[in-house]
């Protein structure tokens, strides 16, 4: 059984009174972690920690930083086995994904690494005669990252790479669902060198989320938030932050739609729809939940896709092929609900549907159509459903027909008509003949609509987490005067 605390100025430390709370084995039912159940007094005790190490750390020379992060990225690889062994037992990750979390993970700590001179004086031309203007970026404080078990490893080190590099201090409060692998997270990257206090992680009992997550945004020193997840929780985040004047970075649920055009590559689009479809049991923001498909190719399309499908299945345990649990075996009887409800309103049942527990099969459903829960409702499994359409100006209202807007994906041979079709999406990000499951740490990423506002990632991260503040310098005392 894994124990798992909390981290408060570099210290690991229980909860009061030892108040702890249990991680279930998700097949057994057995206690997998014993995990430290913070109130928001302790909670808001990480805060002052992390207000504490501010000063010092907003100070420390850049380059400093950069090599901390830099380090940080290699520790998780040497310690990539104890990760694997975690997730596994935790969310049921397979050790496949895991890797591609740490790889992902490094390369968001690189992406920050090289972010840190951007903390700069930068003279401007525009004053007047006898004065200089100057911008500087400047940290803007303390800032809570809330990370999702689903990614857990990528997307708790992207909540604080960022700020990081730039100067803040976090205070990173971790899922309920794998309490042990974000602690875990977090120790690793304080392992490589990080001062007290400048990251310090909490934990809390799934009926004390809600309290404690107030009480750290209301904390005066929190001055950013940023939170990945479901949308309906992202809401909750964004009301608490508006309350209290805080500004919040949210990348919230995803309703992937993939394109597929008549001219496209068929066997390479329904490799690429696979695995954007089923990759992590399709539990990634990112997840294609509905593919768009011509109607002259369709029966063509849905074939190959099928047969991508059925190969994947396999025994976890083998690691060749593998597929791995779904979160919970209340996430399982959801799926089944849509499964259900589309072929109760005509949808066909081309492969899957079937499930041991918390372990299901791949499954692909055709004829989806406006109506049916799974053409509206984010499925966040290993279900996919087919929507035939007449041509490309059909395909585009489908997919256009969400309250999400975080990524898509459009496949064809014709590359220009497919960029003035992609052009037509709203989506944060849209893929020409490739996956909708694609990470880049260097590109701005998020979503719109509904699926949140802000930028993780590239230049943009740095408006996210810096103030910009503009000084003026006269060599004499200015009387008033002001610009026309």
């Amino acid at each position: 059984m894994f124990v798992a605390r909390g981290i408060v100025g570099g210290l690991a430390v229980s909860a009061p009174d030892e108040r702890s709370y249990e991680r279930r084995d998700l097949t057994t039912g057995t206690v997998l972690t014993q995990a430290a159940a913070f109130g928001p007094s302790e909670a808001e005790a990480a805060a002052d920690a992390a207000a504490g190490a501010f000063p010092t750390w907003s100070a420390l020379d850049p380059k400093t930083r950069s090599a901390l992060l830099l380090k940080a990225g290699d520790l998780l690889l040497e310690r990539v086995e104890e990760l694997c062994e975690i997730a596994h037992l935790e969310v049921g990750a397979t050790a496949a994904w895991v890797r591609f979390n740490v790889e992902v993970a490094q390369a968001t700590l690189r992406h920050a690494a090289g972010l840190v001179d951007i903390i700069r004086d930068e003279r401007v031309a525009g004053g007047p005669e006898g004065v200089s203007y100057h911008l500087i970026r400047r940290p803007a404080g303390v800032v809570l990252g809330l990370a999702p078990w689903n990614a857990a490893v990528a997307l708790a080190v992207r909540a604080v790479a960022a700020p990081l590099a730039l100067g803040n201090t976090v205070v990173l409060k971790g899922s309920e669902l794998c309490p042990k692998l974000h602690e875990t997270v977090a120790q690793i990257l304080i392992d490589a060198g990080l001062p007290d206090g400048v990251l310090n992680y909490v934990s809390s009992a799934p009926e004390d989320a809600h309290n404690v997550v107030e009480a750290l945004i209301a904390h005066p020193a929190v001055r950013r938030v940023n939170f990945t997840g479901s949308t309906r929780v992202g809401r909750e985040i964004a009301v608490m932050a508006a309350r209290h004047l805080k500004r919040c970075l949210l990348e919230l649920s995803g309703k992937a739609s993939s394109i597929v055009l008549a001219d496209a590559d068929l066997p390479g689009a329904a490799r690429a729809v696979a695995h954007g479809a089923f990759f992590n049991q399709g539990q990634i923001c990112m997840s294609t939940d509905r593919i768009i498909v011509e109607d002259s190719v369709a029966d063509s399309f849905v074939a190959l896709l099928k047969r991508e499908a059925e190969g994947l299945w396999g025994d976890p345990a083998t690691g060749q092929p593998s597929f791995g649990h779904v979160i919970s075996p209340e996430a399982a009887a959801r799926l089944h609900g849509l499964v259900d409800d589309a072929l109760s309103k005509g949808a066909v049942l081309m492969t899957g549907g079937r499930n041991a527990g918390t372990l299901m099969h791949p499954t692909i459903l055709d004829h989806v159509a406006y109506g049916m829960r799974i053409y509206e409702e984010e499925i966040f499994g290993p279900v996919v459903g087919i929507v035939r359409v007449a041509d490309a100006d059909e395909a585009v209202t489908v997919v256009n027909d969400t309250d999400y807007g975080l990524a898509a994906a459009v496949f064809g041979a014709d590359v220009e008509r497919a960029r003035q079709i992609a052009l037509r999406i709203e989506a944060g990000a849209v893929h020409i003949n490739g996956t909708t499951v694609c990470d880049d740490p260097a590109m701005p990423y998020g979503g719109m609509k509904a699926s949140g506002y802000g930028r993780f990632g590239g230049q943009a991260v740095i408006e996210e987490f810096t103030e910009i503040q503009w000084m003026t310098e006269r060599a004499v005392p200015d009387m008033g005067k002001r610009i026309p």
